[in-house]
């Protein structure tokens, strides 16, 4: 069990966070099968600030801040990148609400919420 309480999950040999997730990815993969989807992903990185290095030594000040992605995918009708993640109201934290604006901001791309 995590911290949010959810219990992990094993499928297609993947191991997933939670059980919705992990029924989520079912789903996704029924979907892309019957071919309303393609390019099926999961934890897909998107990097929301690079890292910061120090101009005179080349040294590493800050890492990069990063948004994993639960899944991606393309819609079959409008070819969009569609980006997933499987969310309860415990999981909505104040870093995950951060992270979701600049992924608008930075990608221009919305995460859907499951």
């Amino acid at each position: 069990m995590n911290k949010y309480g959810n219990r992990k999950a094993v499928v297609d040999g993947f191991e997933f966070d939670s059980k919705h997730e992990a029924e989520r990815w079912i789903e996704l993969r029924y979907m892309e099968r019957a071919g309303l989807i393609y390019e099926l992903q999961r934890q897909v990185p998107f990097v929301l600030i690079p890292k910061q290095v120090d101009e005179v030594t080349g040294k590493v000040i800050e890492r990069e801040a990063k948004y994993i992605a639960d899944f991606t995918y393309r819609d079959k009708k409008t070819h969009k990148l569609v980006v997933e993640d499987t969310k309860s109201k415990a999981t909505k934290t104040k870093d995950y609400i951060l992270k979701r604006k600049l992924m608008l901001y930075r990608h221009g791309l919305r995460i859907v919420e499951v």
